[in-house]
């Protein structure tokens, strides 16, 4: 009888240890349920072609006019989706809060819609019995001033992006959803784009039905003053540039200058060994008018470059390497992408673990073919070099923050401006990622003698066949097979330590290696003041340690520098120094007076506050320079040097 006791009782212990405890839910509201799934992409065609008209005449309030005709197949639920990540862009920044007055119909009648509760870029509705093509009206309320987004519209231009003029349907990939678009232009407009013009009719004008993908990828500038320039005549994968201006003066271009944008096409096909495109359209605004924008394309690009930018090229200094950098983005990050920034259509996620390839190696290749080229002299080249040395150098955020986590700061800050930028870090896989290739290219040419260089890469990783389109995806195991294949060597362990690690050293082997030095001197180069002219500012980064824009506001203060420790932020204002009211040379003066030991003494507004502060500093004016090392090989005069 005991025995049996004992046993019933372990038998209890093993049910009750084995036997799953019930959650009971606690005290409090419980989550509201989610709105059913949106369909995921799938590889199948869309059934039909969905015809897309947009009207494109109202300059004056910069709207634009969309109809979309989109056939259906069967009646019940659909999704449209409004394009929400964008290639180029690395993060969603679909601007749907500029699609206004949608009006969906069939046969004349309204079909209600409903906006996707969570994701905001769905609109659900339900096709009625025996319908078989519906309509979706709206406007794009494209910005009228720049505080609203980017201005695309101005009485003598426009720059037309597709993915914001219209819906798709949820439920395929974008390459298996086939539009025919249309578009009126302003009377008397030039326009070009990297679409097949089927007709033009005074100022209506049809292309040949692409993919949505493609579509998408294939923007347009059209201008009332406008000028097309073949760069490779008679070429089988032709290039051209396709120039609109504020002025038909800003058309006007020398032999000279359309000889070294020819160069530019000449070395890079000389680095990569093959067009991966049918045709290449350089879409290029001369404007201070049109919004900033350098975005790349697999066939073409959009460029804003400031007025002179033709008629007084050697000046234009900061504006000379945004063609080199989009161009090359044809090989580095269109047709070869990395595997988690391709995406089956613009509503799924994007990811940019490896955006130190796709933007970091293509800022290197920007500046090595606009060396090459002529856009760039050899002189300009290493002081453009010297400035992005400096910046990180002084980027003090590695302490703490990978250099590969900046990849996500498209999403995080979607660009908006930082108050420590030196210790938060920004999207710095761009010209930190430069610094790494240089250390590559110089380590390589160092362990092959010179036999070998990053050029044998960037023909065996991103070259290919003349004409194919075709979208390569990689990985980082791809990078470093093929960086093994060129040299024998660790290259796992070392993009871990520049990319994957918190690295505090900063990225400048491959300038010492190349045969010279990051130095600092009382005057400024050339390209550093060309920027500060650009920028409109002063740039006492490495001395006092802020920027200020013309009216004596702080832009930019550098973590732990004297400025930094004096209690400077951004948006303080400098209004006098020295008891004198300020001017961007006194303060200069100062800071070089300053060697002697005498403080600085500034007053400063901030909000409603007022202070007077003294900053002791004692190293004068410090401007970036490379400066040739005695007896070391010149590297770096090679690379830039023309094939």
């Amino acid at each position: 009888m005991v025995v049996l006791k004992s046993a019933f009782l372990a038998a209890a212990v093993v049910l009750a240890v084995a036997a799953p405890a019930v959650a009971q839910p606690s005290e409090g509201p419980q989550p509201a349920p989610m709105p059913p799934a949106i369909p995921a992409p799938r590889d199948v065609a869309y059934p039909g072609t969905i015809r897309l008209d947009v009207d494109l005449t109202d300059t004056a309030r910069r709207i634009w006019r969309v109809k979309q005709t989109i056939p259906v197949a069967q009646s019940g639920p659909l999704t449209l989706l409004y394009p929400q990540w964008l290639p180029g862009k690395h993060a969603p920044r679909g601007a749907i809060d500029k699609l206004a007055g949608l009006v969906i119909k069939a046969d004349g009648k309204v079909i209600p819609w409903v906006r996707d509760t969570v994701d905001v870029y769905a609109f659900h509705l339900n096709v009625p019995a025996g319908v078989r093509e519906i309509t979706a009206e709206f406007q794009f309320l494209t910005p009228t001033a720049p505080n609203q987004g980017r201005v695309m519209v101005t009485p003598e231009m426009l720059n037309l992006q597709w993915e914001a003029v219209a819906l798709y349907p949820a439920g395929h990939f974008s390459r298996r959803v086939m539009v025919e678009p249309r578009i009126k232009l302003p009377a008397g407009w030039g326009y070009g784009v990297a679409l097949d013009t089927v007709s033009r009719e005074a100022d209506s004008v049809r292309f040949k039905p692409v993919d949505f993908e493609t579509l998408v990828d294939s923007p347009m500038f059209a201008g009332r003053y406008f000028r097309q320039i073949d760069l490779d005549p008679g070429a089988r994968f032709p290039v051209r540039l396709n120039v609109v201006g504020d002025t038909a003066g800003e058309l006007e271009v020398s032999a000279q200058v359309v000889e070294r944008h020819r160069n530019l096409i000449r070395q890079a096909d000389k680095l990569f060994g093959s067009r991966p495109f049918d045709r290449y359209e350089f879409l290029v605004a001369i404007s201070d008018r049109l919004g900033s924008i350098g975005l790349e394309h697999h066939r073409s690009s959009e460029n804003q470059v400031e007025p002179g930018y033709f008629t007084d090229f050697d000046k234009a200094v900061t504006d000379r390497n945004l063609l080199p950098h989009e161009y090359t983005h044809t090989w580095d990050g269109k047709s070869r992408r990395p595997a988690e920034l391709w995406t089956p259509n613009f509503n799924v996620p994007m990811r940019g673990q490896l955006l130190w390839v796709y933007e970091g190696q293509d800022q290197y290749w920007g500046y090595v073919l606009g060396g090459r080229s002529g856009m760039f002299s050899k002189d300009e080249s290493l002081e453009a070099l010297a400035a992005t040395a400096a910046t990180f150098e002084t980027r003090i955020g590695r302490r703490w923050r990978q250099m590969e986590d900046t990849g996500q700061d498209p999403v995080m800050s979607a660009r908006r401006p930082q108050p420590w930028v030196s210790w938060q870090r920004s999207e710095d896989y761009y010209s930190e990622g430069q610094l790494i290739w240089l250390d590559a290219d110089t380590l390589i040419r160092e362990r092959s003698g010179g036999k070998r260089s990053l050029d044998d890469f960037a023909r065996a990783f991103f070259g290919g066949k003349d004409g194919d389109r075709t979208v390569r995806p990689y990985t980082f195991d791809d990078v470093v097979a093929t960086l093994t294949a060129v040299e024998p060597y660790d290259w796992a362990e070392f993009l871990k330590v520049r990319v994957k690690d918190v690295a505090v050293k900063p990225p400048l082997d491959g300038i010492t290696r190349g045969g010279w030095k990051l130095v600092y001197t009382e005057t400024p180069t050339s390209f550093f003041k060309a920027g500060e002219t650009a920028n409109k500012q002063t740039n006492l980064t490495y001395s006092l340690g802020v920027v200020l824009n013309r009216e004596g506001e702080i832009t930019s203060v550098l973590w732990d520098s004297p400025a930094f420790e004096a209690g400077l932020t951004v948006s303080t204002r400098i209004l006098a120094v020295d008891g004198i009211a300020y001017d961007a040379e006194r303060l200069k003066t100062a800071i070089t007076a300053a060697k002697d030991g005498r403080p600085i003494s500034l007053l400063v507004k901030n909000g409603d506050h007022f202070q007077t502060i003294a900053i002791t500093y004692k190293g004068g004016l410090r401007y970036p320079r490379l400066e040739r090392i005695p007896g070391a090989p010149d590297l770096l005069s090679e690379i830039y040097r023309a094939k």
